[in-house]
């Protein structure tokens, strides 16, 4: 009976904290057309959404493009098939890299980078009373602190998944030069024959999506934080655990649904 209690207890627990983010976001998006108005707000967030967490994206880009090349080489190379997968490689590593790679594991480094500082500046904030000393002012955190985060996110990673596939497929055209001495013609015109805009599309929306609800978990536990500084470095790893699996799932469901 007590097991069957704790599973109850974290079923409910698991459908409250939903609730929950469901209804931050029903308050954020209330307060979007006011993003013009909090522009300084909304671009400081930007900018560490998007321009402090480029060369990051760009590094995790290159050897993701790197890797999909070498897995993608490797199951050729068993059978002997290089030469005729030859005109093929390009779009394969394209299309694994456009609507799965990039998108997952650039959401993935944005969690653990992004939504972590925001749920341990916000956590901080709430154990210090700052924001009871804003909501004593008749300023909402959902306005000044939520909406520019979550709009940032919103906006910045479909750019920085752009960034990746750029360099994730440099990355992969690098490897195939130096193993398989392919021309960057060979590489990128099979990519160019095969190329769907389709692909773009979904690992873009998946951006979208993941950038979203990884700026909803950060300001979701960072508003709930207690507990001095214990509580905000529980929260960060929290923010950064919920993030990642909220990624994952959601991207399995993309695979799905698509």
């Amino acid at each position: 009976m007590f097991f069957f209690g704790k599973i109850g207890k974290s079923i409910l627990n698991f459908f409250r904290e939903f609730g929950q983010i469901f209804v931050l976001l029903i308050r954020i998006i209330k307060y979007m057309p006011r993003a013009f108005k909090d522009g300084k707000l909304v671009l400081h967030q930007m900018a560490i959404v998007g321009a402090d967490s480029l060369p990051l994206v760009i590094l995790i880009g290159s050897f993701t493009g790197a890797i999909a090349a070498l897995q993608a080489t490797q199951i050729f190379a068993k059978y002997n098939l290089i030469s005729m997968a030859r005109p093929f490689l390009g779009s394969s590593i394209a299309t694994a890299v456009f609507t799965e790679l990039t998108p997952v594991l650039t959401a993935l480094v944005i969690a653990g980078r992004i939504g972590g500082s925001m749920a341990a500046q916000l956590g901080s904030m709430n154990v210090s009373e700052q924001i009871d000393a804003l909501e004593m002012m008749a300023i909402d955190k959902n306005r000044y602190l939520g909406m520019p985060r979550v709009l940032a996110s919103l906006v910045m990673m479909p750019v920085l998944a752009v960034f990746s596939n750029v360099v994730a497929l440099i990355g992969g055209w690098i490897l195939t030069s130096i193993k398989f001495d392919f021309s960057a013609f060979t590489f990128f015109e099979s990519v160019q024959r095969f190329f769907l805009m389709k692909e773009v599309v979904i690992g873009i929306t998946k951006s979208f999506v993941f950038g979203g609800i990884t700026a909803l978990i950060g300001c979701h536990v960072g508003f709930s934080t207690t507990g001095g500084a214990e509580g905000v470095g529980n929260s960060t790893v929290r923010a950064f655990t919920m993030a990642a699996a909220a990624i994952l799932i959601i991207d399995a469901i993309f695979g799905y649904i698509i």
